[in-house]
């Protein structure tokens, strides 16, 4: 039976902070701890970059100096929330897409897909 597979690098103890998994830059520790933690249906860049106190622009830049950007890890963010959520119970796609700040569910779905390689019908008959 197949399960949603825990991606490698948001698994595990966060106690020491995603980038511990991830990256070794501060500021992509602290971008991945302000999305693993906060409401993703409302954090969009500039409002983390607010409160890293600095700019989109500067948000930007350090991001791209650490080889990625906040799209990427918005979305391993997500990626994250999502496998947490399914381990308990099942929720329908809207619930879902909506608390993962997708404003289209069929975003969520095309996501889905990407993260597990299988439709999120396909994965509700397999384990629900």
């Amino acid at each position: 039976m197949e399960n949603i597979q825990p991606t490698p690098a948001l698994s595990g103890d966060h106690s020491q902070g995603p980038s511990r998994y991830l990256y070794q830059s501060r500021t992509t520790d602290r971008v991945l701890h302000i999305l693993l933690r906060g409401d993703l249906s409302r954090l969009r860049a500039d409002s983390v970059a607010q409160q890293l106190g600095m700019s989109c622009t500067t948000l930007r830049r350090r991001l791209r100096h650490d080889h990625t950007h906040y799209q990427f890890l918005l979305d391993r963010a997500r990626q994250y929330r999502c496998e947490q959520k399914l381990r308990g119970s099942w929720l329908p796609g809207k619930c879902l897409a909506d608390e993962l700040g997708y404003l289209e569910v069929n975003s969520f779905y095309r996501a889905f897909r990407r993260w597990t390689g299988i439709s999120f019908s396909e994965y509700k008959l397999r384990h629900f």
